[in-house]
């Protein structure tokens, strides 16, 4: 009976193994391969592009290569698109998000947030001839936006229900159909409709009204503490050395707004 017993809490013991796993230590497993894998944005100027000889470059791109040198590692910059750069995360394609991701509740249900490193203004812009001051003077108007983007997810929610949100599945797309003149009305970032301007200098995008005043953050899976704080160091030397601040005025040429560039965690 005892050896049954016996044979029955061993049992027991290995399913309890079994459900509950050891904690995952990502930054252990960069720190052994010496390289740490970041999603990185490559058609959303100026935060991630493509050079003419296929060279990325960019806002979060220079960030994404910072982390890693303050963590110690070298830095393979993983392009992803925007709608899925979250399932790449979670499915271990990726180790970090530096994609101009904002944070919010929902998004914080199920990844963990580093601190800020660089503003990112969500807004309505479009044509002249269309007057526009807020959500409400959007009903039965078009506005295009990036599909899974913030300008998609709060203008879903703000909207009036007779406006049509057209989604296009990259920033590319949107700007093709700004261009092409399919949409007249855009929910994107400042600094992206600032550069969509200078494909069309006739028809430039004017200011409607802002969306919300956002925060870019580094994104990671929950349960990494170690991480977590590795990354957070490397952003605050960087704040402190005036590093970060001159990459943030070299691409979107204002300088690391204060209450980003004094805040630690």
């Amino acid at each position: 009976m005892n050896f049954i017993k016996t044979a029955i809490a061993a049992s027991l013991g290995l399913m309890a193994v079994a459900v509950h796993p050891a904690m995952a230590d990502t930054l252990a497993d960069i720190q052994k391969a010496g390289v740490v894998k970041i999603g990185v944005p490559q058609d959303f100027a100026p935060y991630g592009s493509v050079t003419s000889d296929l060279q990325l470059q960019g806002l979060d791109i220079d960030v994404a290569r910072l982390v890693a040198k303050g963590m110690g590692v070298k830095a393979e910059l993983v392009p992803v698109p925007i709608s899925s750069r979250m399932a790449f995360l979670q499915t271990h394609k990726i180790d970090l998000i530096i994609s101009t991701l904002g944070k919010n509740a929902e998004r914080g249900k199920v990844i963990d947030f580093s601190q800020g490193y660089a503003p990112y203004n969500n807004s309505v812009f479009g044509v002249a001839a269309i007057k526009v001051a807020g959500p409400a003077d959007l009903a039965n108007q078009t506005v295009g936006v990036a599909r899974s983007t913030f300008e998609d997810l709060m203008l879903t929610d703000s909207v009036p229900k007779s406006t049509v949100i057209k989604r296009y599945e990259d920033n590319n797309g949107l700007i093709a159909a700004y261009v092409s003149g399919q949409v007249q009305l855009v929910g994107t970032g400042d600094f992206v409709a600032y550069a969509l301007a200078e494909k069309t200098p006739a028809n430039k995008p004017m200011l409607k009204y802002i969306i919300n005043v956002s925060t870019c953050y580094v994104g990671m899976n929950k349960g990494e503490p170690a991480l977590m704080a590795k990354v957070n160091d490397a952003l605050t030397a960087s704040k402190k050395s005036g590093e970060l601040n001159g990459i943030v005025k070299k691409w979107l040429n204002v300088p690391l707004p204060e209450k980003i560039a004094t805040t630690y965690q």
